[in-house]
C-alpha cells in the first residue's frame, strides 16, 4: 500500500516542516528516555489530525507509523475525533491505539470521540473496555485505563468501583503510580467521604499514597482544615 500523503507530503515530512514552530528542547526535557521527540505543539498537531479526518483517515491509518512520538500522539487525535456510530468498531479502533502509547503525553493527549457524551451512551461497555487496560502489566496500557477512568467515570454510579480499582492496580510503573494519585486526588475533590474511607484503610504502596495526599493539599477546591488533615496522614519513610 503507499504511503498517505497529504499536502503533497507524507506525515513525516508534515510533521518535520511543524517541528520547526515547536519547541524540542523543551519538549524532550518533559519526556526523559523517550527517543525521536519532535516538539510539535498540540494545536498544530490538532489541526493536522482534523485535515487527515476529512481528507482521508482511514488510508492515513491504514499506514500510519509510530518512529516519532508525535506520530503516535497523531494517530489518537486522529482517532479521538472520528465520528463512528459503531461502538464496537470504534473501539477496535482505540484498542489498536493504546499499545503504540510510549509516554505520558501521547496517553493524555487522547479522548474518545465526543468525550463524556459518548461515554454516557456506552457507559458500561466502554468501562469494561477501560477494566481490560487497568488489568494489563504495561505501564502506559494501564495508565490509559486509568487516565480515561479519572476523565470519565468518577461520578455517584461510578465512584466506589474506581476507587477499588485504584487501590487495587499494582504496577512499578512511575507513570502507572503518578496516574493513580492523580485519579485519587479527583475523587477526594468530588467526593471527600469516599475517598477518605480509602484513604484510611487501603492496600497503596507509600510512594503512590503519599503523592496522592499531596495532590489533594495543592487543590484549590480543598478547604484549609482539609488539607491540615490530609498532611497529618503522610506516611513516614521506614528506616
Amino acid at each position: 500500500m503507499s504511503e498517505y500523503r497529504i499536502h503533497g507530503l507524507s506525515i513525516k515530512e508534515n510533521l518535520l516542516q511543524l517541528a520547526g514552530n515547536g519547541n524540542k528542547k523543551f519538549t524532550e526535557s518533559l519526556h526523559p528516555g523517550i527517543e525521536n521527540v519532535l516538539g510539535i505543539r498540540i494545536p498544530a498537531l490538532r489541526k493536522l489530525a482534523g485535515e487527515i479526518i476529512k481528507d482521508d483517515w482511514q488510508g492515513y491509518l491504514q499506514t500510519a507509523d509510530t518512529h516519532y512520538m508525535e506520530e503516535r500522539m497523531l494517530q489518537g487525535m486522529v482517532i479521538g475525533s472520528l465520528k463512528m456510530k459503531d461502538v464496537e468498531a470504534y473501539l477496535a479502533l482505540v484498542a489498536k491505539f493504546v499499545p503504540i502509547i510510549n509516554s505520558w503525553s501521547v496517553c493524555d493527549t487522547f479522548d474518545f470521540a465526543g468525550k463524556q457524551r459518548f461515554v454516557d451512551k456506552n457507559k458500561e461497555r466502554v468501562w469494561q473496555f477501560l477494566e481490560g487496560w487497568m488489568l494489563s502489566d504495561k505501564e502506559y496500557e494501564i495508565r490509559f485505563g486509568v487516565v480515561m477512568a479519572m476523565a470519565h467515570y468518577i461520578d455517584e454510579a461510578y465512584i466506589h468501583t474506581v476507587l477499588q480499582w485504584m487501590d487495587r492496580i499494582r504496577h512499578d510503573g512511575y507513570y502507572v503510580k503518578m496516574a493513580v494519585a492523580w485519579a485519587l486526588s479527583v475523587c477526594y475533590v468530588k467526593f471527600p467521604k469516599e475517598t477518605m474511607k480509602l484513604l484510611k484503610e487501603n492496600h497503596l504502596d507509600d510512594f503512590t499514597y503519599n503523592k496522592a495526599l499531596q495532590k489533594i493539599v495543592e487543590s484549590y477546591r480543598v478547604s484549609a482544615d482539609d488539607k491540615a488533615i490530609i498532611r497529618s496522614m503522610k506516611r513516614k519513610k521506614s528506616t
